[in-house]
């Protein structure tokens, strides 16, 4: 029981975590474009790579995407139909499906830029870049969820074919059976608990590792934010100049 709970507490922080996640990185998605209306850079410079929150993102993403692949080949080792390959099969296909959410809020960003490219300091081989990447990562995400929606069918017809087998009638020392079945069944048992306690072990350091990815990625969105607050205040004051020198010409020509 305290094992369910404990497992119930890891993916509610996940969930949680991961939404955190996604609110900033749809946040930092759109703003390296925003709209025409409200443009980060509105001289039209060019952004560096380490100032674009693109790249951020992107950044962010693709270590989504190794953690991703390494908890796959973990996967891919496990005995099948085993309670821990049943609870990494779950993990990977909520992993890829946030992980294609990220990328589709990137790829709307995209769109958004391509509108005007000049407008916003970028031309078309970079959004051709851009585009090329998202879809690869949709290419690599969408590869993983096949394979493990693939073996989880496998073993699903698996676990039913030996339920099967295991209602036919055996004649041959049915004690000694059932007495090496429950020894069987203790010695599973344990063993899944202990592999339980290090993959709860193991998702507590990815989600420290996360949450402090959310805590970069808030950090620079806070920054665009007074960026563009200081910018609209430049344009404020450029505008009051403008029909203050508008009406001394005025005065002048009259």
């Amino acid at each position: 029981m305290s094992e369910s709970k404990n497992r119930e507490s890891g993916s509610q922080r996940t969930e949680t975590t991961i939404v955190s996640l996604f609110n900033s990185i749809s946040s930092l998605a759109i703003s390296p474009f925003q709209t025409a209306e409200t443009p980060i850079f509105l001289t039209g410079e060019k952004m560096s790579k380490a100032q674009d929150p693109f790249y951020i993102v992107k950044e962010e993403i693709q270590d989504s995407i190794d953690k991703l692949q390494s908890s796959f080949h973990q996967w891919e080792r496990i005995p099948p139909d085993t309670g821990e390959q049943v609870h990494l099969t779950k993990e990977l296909l909520a992993n890829c499906e946030s992980i294609e959410w990220q990328v589709d809020e990137l790829d709307k960003a995209i769109s958004v830029a391509a509108r005007d490219p000049s407008w916003y300091g970028i031309d078309e081989a970079e959004l051709e870049s851009r585009r090329r990447w998202t879809s690869t990562a949709r290419t690599q995400v969408g590869n993983v969820k096949k394979a493990v929606v693939a073996g989880k069918e496998n073993g699903n017809s698996a676990i039913a074919m030996r339920r099967e087998l295991m209602r036919m009638p055996n004649s041959h020392q049915p004690d000694r059976s059932n007495h090496y079945s429950a020894e069987d069944n203790d010695d599973f048992i344990a063993s899944e608990s202990d592999r339980q306690m290090l993959l709860i072990k193991q998702q507590d350091e990815e989600l420290d590792e996360l949450s402090a990815s959310v805590e970069r990625i808030g950090g620079v969105g806070l920054t665009i934010h007074e960026e563009l607050l200081a910018q609209e205040k430049i344009i404020d004051e450029l505008g009051t100049e403008m029909d203050s020198t508008s009406n001394r010409l005025d005065f002048v020509q009259l």
